[in-house]
């Protein structure tokens, strides 16, 4: 179930961020991250224990701020929650709309007998991986298809567009579904994420096998084909990576449902060791497999799909899978965002149609506006990722273990510096983005 939860949209940028840290470096930082956010968990986790003036049993964590930092604990505890799951819907549009561009994209090439991939940088084997971003300085949006003098592809190309058309299409499909009083139909659709996930691991492991292993070792110097194995640009993998570990603020409530409770910590640490796993194998595999030369690891895209061609039916298949998928937990995430938002505020989840309406309006104007106009998974990840770990990660379960046992007096000086040390890393985690 944590394993499920906690495996997210953020698997699609652990290869790009391996590749901005440096093969090597990415996958140290890969453990350490899981070891640092899974000892921060485990401090969530006992936090209830450790106040003895009240019944906690029914508490959730922002209960647990509350208690110790007052109002503005549970206000900021809610807002940072907000971030995560503001964040993640936005990211969420980002893909949606560049899997049902592919979507449409392979249908219609399958329809008229269009090869999308003459044009761009690839390999020429049975297996095309495709450098879509290079010389374009960016993401390009129909390029591909351009070069077929033909009204119906001039068309399609300007009614089907990555940027510019497709996110406003899924405004029409989605927008009524997050109206919805109850969110119980959609929770039906949750074996969506595991088989999904599933997939990924069997299609990177077969694309693998297909290209075998392209791998140089340079430590420092970067060549044509191969980026070196310690870069400056590693921050970028621990935002992404705070966000792809992040469950902090609901593993209380998933624990409570464990009939042992006495098996949390075990269960707990279980979960993380198998989300590191799957994070490992899927990041070796992908940057490990990619064709270097005839291209540069550098080509590793913020999606690692699209380093496959929308031609590519296994590629098809997964981005059909995520599509759906996502289209049934987005509608999940907006509830969770107007319980807390509306709930808090109004004291009512369902207030009236009205404010539901502005508030899904904004949350969906977010993501269409980022679609359109920075449509980087691996930035909006990292951003939103290393802003709500800066609170939930890093710095409510250090400062709340510091407060318990000085209370207790308990705190030895070792404690105290540690702790102080990972709410510094996890400042430094959050600036260092501003500077990538």
């Amino acid at each position: 179930m944590i394993w499920n939860t906690m495996m997210g949209t953020s698997i699609l940028s652990i290869p790009w961020g391996i590749k901005q840290a440096g093969f090597t470096t990415g996958m140290c930082v890969i453990v350490l991250m899981g070891l640092l956010t899974l000892y921060c968990c485990y401090r969530v986790v006992k936090s209830r224990s450790m106040i003895c003036t009240s019944d906690t049993t029914t508490w959730e964590y922002p209960d647990v701020c509350k208690h110790y930092f007052g109002s503005f604990g549970q206000w900021s505890s809610l807002l940072f929650s907000l971030v995560s799951l503001i964040g993640a819907m936005i990211v969420y549009w980002v893909l949606m709309s560049n899997f049902l561009f592919n979507t449409g994209k392979f249908i219609f090439n399958v329809i008229h007998h269009i090869n999308d991939t003459d044009t761009i940088l690839r390999t020429n084997n049975s297996n095309p991986v495709i450098c879509p971003s290079a010389g374009s300085g960016g993401h390009p949006d129909n390029s591909s298809v351009i070069f077929y003098n033909d009204t119906q592809v001039q068309q399609f190309e300007k009614w089907w567009n990555k940027s510019k058309t497709v996110p406003f299409y899924l405004i029409g499909l989605l927008l009524p579904l997050l109206n919805f009083k109850s969110p119980s139909f959609f929770s039906k659709f949750n074996i969506l994420g595991t088989v999904s996930v599933l997939y990924l691991i069997f299609l990177v492991t077969w694309k693998a096998f297909r290209l075998g292993f392209h791998l140089e070792f340079h430590w420092f110097v970067q060549t044509e084909f191969f980026v070196p194995e310690i870069r400056f640009e590693f921050p970028q993998l621990t935002g992404v990576l705070t966000l792809a570990f992040f469950i902090h603020n609901c593993i209380i409530t998933l624990l409570k449902n464990n009939k042992n409770q006495e098996n949390n910590v075990r269960d707990l640490c279980i979960a993380y060791m198998l989300v590191t796993l799957t994070y490992l194998y899927i990041g070796f595999l992908v940057f490990a497999s990619f064709p270097s030369p005839p291209l540069s690891k550098d080509c590793i895209e913020q999606n690692f799909l699209d380093n496959f061609p929308s031609s590519d039916t296994l590629s098809f298949i997964a981005r059909i899978f995520l599509l759906f998928q996502m289209m049934t937990v987005y509608p999940l995430l907006g509830y969770l965002a107007r319980v807390q938002l509306l709930g808090h505020i109004f004291g009512d989840i369902y207030p009236s149609i009205f404010h539901v309406l502005i508030l899904n309006v904004i949350i969906v104007g977010a993501g269409v506006t980022m679609a359109c106009f920075y449509p980087n998974i691996g930035g909006i990840i990292r951003y939103s990722g290393a802003a709500c770990g800066l609170a939930f990660v890093f710095i409510y379960p250090s400062l709340i273990y510091i407060i318990s046992l000085h209370q207790e007096e308990r705190l030895t000086w070792p404690k105290l510096v540690f702790h102080v040390f990972i709410i510094i890393l996890g400042l430094a985690n959050l600036i260092a983005q501003f500077f990538m």
